[in-house]
């Protein structure tokens, strides 16, 4: 075995030493991290993100690990914020700010495990793999008060759409905030009714999309726009398809399977919607580079 191969083993080892003893310093609020992430079903995508930014780092391994180095500079700059971070959050064990000790100690995490990765890796690694490290911080659960705005705007901007469909499809309904009284059937669009679940899966899955099949930093963001845009449209066209089954085929409709389950539906028809973007998108690319 040669001596670049033994470097590169012994830098592995040295990163995945750090991840280990910085993730074993925050055992308790990872352990209720992994817990918080199973029972509360509007962040259940936490858990999932690190393993994708470790699956992003190992395709793209040939690109990011051309050349490692040390950084002990920049590896210093984010192990204070990550020392400062847990610093500030652990101080902050009762009161009206103790809910955002979790996100506080999980922001710290992620700080400590860049840190290493600076470290180990250096800058320009760092650099190459920018978007995998940044990805993580979608890990840190959004705080009660934030998460409780974004399902907010996710059930006014529903609700909006799904005024928009009943008046393009001629379906008289009288609207209250959250509430449509129709014919047959009255309606909230409710927190339960937000999709903040499918929404989130659908944002990831866009940020991945743009990443790899995209190139410009303007179409990525707008590709992103698009995704951010689906969240609500397929939740606006999944409230309205069950209020108008309920209402000419069967009420049980608006308390059976497709209400409670058949969020996979819609959110399938979120991706079918969101493919002629980023193929579009695509092709004017490479018209560009042509």
């Amino acid at each position: 075995m040669n001596d670049a191969k033994i470097t590169a083993r012994r830098r592995w080892v040295w990163f995945g030493a750090w991840t280990v003893l910085s993730s074993l310093f925050f055992l308790r609020p990872l352990m209720s991290f992994v817990r918080l992430s199973f029972s509360n079903d509007d962040i259940s995508y936490v858990i999932l993100i690190p393993f994708l930014s470790a699956w992003i780092l190992f395709i793209e391994r040939r690109k990011i690990f051309i050349d490692p180095s040390t950084d002990k500079e920049l590896g210093g700059y984010i192990l204070i914020l990550g020392v400062s971070a847990a610093t500030v959050f652990g101080f902050m064990g009762g009161g009206s700010l103790a809910g955002l000790q979790p996100s506080g100690y999980v922001l710290s995490l992620v700080l400590f495990w860049l840190a290493g990765f600076a470290f180990v890796f250096g800058r320009p690694a760092s650099k190459a793999g920018c978007f995998p490290l940044v990805f993580l911080f979608l890990m840190v659960p959004p705080p009660d008060f934030l998460l409780g705005r974004v399902v907010y705007l996710l059930q006014a901007g529903s609700a909006w759409i799904t005024a928009a469909l009943f008046d393009l499809l001629r379906v008289p309904a009288m609207r209250e905030g959250f509430v449509f009284h129709l014919a047959r059937v009255d309606i909230e669009v409710a927190k339960e009714c937000s999709g903040i679940r499918s929404s989130m899966a659908l944002l990831i899955l866009a940020l991945l999309a743009s990443h790899f099949a995209l190139e410009s930093f303007w179409k990525k963001a707008l590709f992103l726009a698009c995704g951010l845009f689906m969240m609500i449209l397929k939740n606006g066209i999944r409230i309205a398809t069950l209020t108008l089954l309920a209402m000419y085929v069967d009420p049980g409709f608006l308390h059976g399977k497709l209400h409670h389950r058949g969020g996979v539906v819609f959110f399938l028809i979120g991706l079918v919607l969101l493919l002629p973007v980023l193929l579009f998108l695509q092709r004017s690319e490479t018209k560009t580079v042509s």
